[in-house]
């Protein structure tokens, strides 16, 4: 047997040797065309890498795969990083997929995210900024290209769902170099317009198309501007930074019409439900007053209104016959305590009187007992002039009692005086109600009371002929009869 001979799996192993050790096939770069391209259910994407004259197979594990922002498809141009190996099982040499990003785009997209994650910093995607929109506005300006499909589809939209709604249309660029300035024109000129609205969009492209509206210009003079704004850029898949910026997103330039107005059939049915509701609320309302017209008409008060005139006649005459009784006690009390005071008074002044003059008889007796003329003439007179001082003081402290006596009972009496006054204008005061709701003084103008069998007749309805009547009038009844 020859020893030079090695087996397939032997110089399978030895080429996929070589090749992971080649230092320029570890990190490479590819750009080609996809091809069958599959997608597993694991995850991991297969598909064939081909330009011109040659093809090479490649694989992105599920690892990688999960990364990639948008749909692989056949025949997209793409920029692949990965390293060439060796599949054993078949001898074919592959590309092991690292990263991947579509042809032409991979400057643009860095550049987009770059300046999403730098205004996302600055909060121009917050939440919390953005403005609300209007559930029917007026005015709409729109910000697009003046022909194609994009300004036909949102005032067609417009004009089906709320042909009430004026639009304003300022023409712009919305694709090349020159654009995102003209947008940016536009915005401002928008502002001189008194909007509810702004729609700003296009209809679908490529990234290139559509990079106009990812320029950090027109984001910030989205953000500044105070009327709400509606970003209405290509299709659904398609995400620019207005998108983010704006107040809101809307998939297609047709959604942005469907977002911005009312559906007018949705607010016709409203209306409809609004007049339905509003007619049965009136009607219940005048059949509650129907149901409160007829208890009061049946009520015992209208039909006897002398009763109320009786009821408060009563009530009255227990007030008044309270308020009398209550004035003669506050008297009575007042009476006794002011005899009360005089007594003490009276008796206190005796007691002092009696005091002097047993001082008096026995200073005397005292004096008597020296005998001497001039001492006792002198005790007499000293003591003469004590008592007279004495009597002068209890004649003026009999005087200021009096005269403290009297201010009592003049306010006494004053009070007694207005509180019997202010009744007095209150009794008057509802005898007037009541003389206003006397029934009798509606017949002394000339009214009268008209009944039949004992019941009060208020329509002419209620009598045929030959009913037999009664007429109370001011001054007496008569007996009529109907003809």
């Amino acid at each position: 047997m020859n020893n030079d001979y090695i087996t397939v799996t032997q110089l399978t192993r030895y080429i996929k040797y070589k090749i992971d050790n080649d230092s320029n096939l570890n990190k490479i770069y590819l750009k080609g065309e996809i091809s069958n391209f599959k997608a597993h259910t694991r995850g991991h994407f297969y598909f064939t890498l081909k330009d011109e004259n040659s093809r090479i197979n490649a694989v992105m594990f599920s690892t990688y795969a999960k990364d990639v922002k948008f749909d692989l498809q056949d025949g997209m141009k793409v920029l692949v990083t990965g390293r060439v190996s060796v599949y054993e099982a078949t001898g074919g040499y592959q590309i092991y997929v690292d990263s991947i990003v579509e042809d032409g785009l991979g400057k643009l997209y860095i550049a987009f995210e770059q300046l999403k994650k730098k205004l996302d910093a600055e909060g121009l995607f917050l939440e919390s900024h953005k403005k609300k929109i209007p559930r029917i506005p007026n005015r709409i300006g729109i910000i697009t290209a003046p022909t194609g499909a994009a300004i036909k589809d949102i005032l067609s939209t417009l004009k089906r769902r709320w042909p009430l709604c004026e639009t304003i249309l300022f023409p712009s660029l919305v694709q090349g170099a020159e654009a995102a300035v003209d947008i940016v024109r536009n915005i401002e000129l928008s502002k001189n317009y008194d909007l509810d609205l702004l729609i700003i969009g296009r209809g679908g492209g490529s990234i290139e198309d559509l990079w106009c509206f990812n320029e950090e210009i027109v984001a910030r003079a989205i953000y500044a501007l105070d009327t709400p704004v509606i970003s209405a850029v290509g299709h659904e898949i398609d995400y620019t930074i207005s998108d983010y910026v704006a107040d809101l997103r809307a998939p297609t330039p047709t959604g942005a019409a469907e977002m911005a107005v009312p559906d007018i059939k949705d607010i016709t049915k409203l209306l409809n439900q609004f007049e339905i509701r509003a007619i049965n609320g009136v009607t219940n309302i005048h059949n509650l007053a129907l149901e409160k017209l007829a208890k009061l008409d049946n009520s015992f008060v209208l039909k006897n209104p002398i009763t109320i005139y009786q009821i408060k006649e009563d009530k009255f005459d227990n007030l008044y016959e309270r308020v009398i009784n209550s004035y003669k006690n506050i008297i009575t009390n007042n009476k006794n305590k002011l005899e009360l005071v005089d007594h003490k008074l009276i008796n206190g002044i005796k007691i002092k009187i009696n005091k002097d003059f047993n001082d008096y008889n026995r200073i005397k007796g005292k004096l008597d007992l020296l005998n001497p003329v001039t001492i006792y003439n002198y005790k007499n007179e000293k003591y003469i002039n004590t008592f007279g001082r004495l009597l002068n003081s209890y004649k003026v402290l009999i005087s200021n009692n009096k005269n403290k006596l009297e201010l009592i009972d003049n306010k006494l009496y004053n009070s007694i005086f207005n509180k019997v006054k202010m009744d007095e204008k209150n009794f008057s005061n509802i005898i007037s109600k009541l003389e206003a709701l006397n029934p009798l003084l509606t017949i002394k103008r000339g009214y009268s009371i008209i009944r039949k069998d004992d019941k009060v007749i208020s329509s002419s309805k209620d009598l045929k002929k030959y009913d037999k009547l009664e007429l109370e009038m001011h001054d007496g009844k008569v007996k009529v009869e109907v003809l």
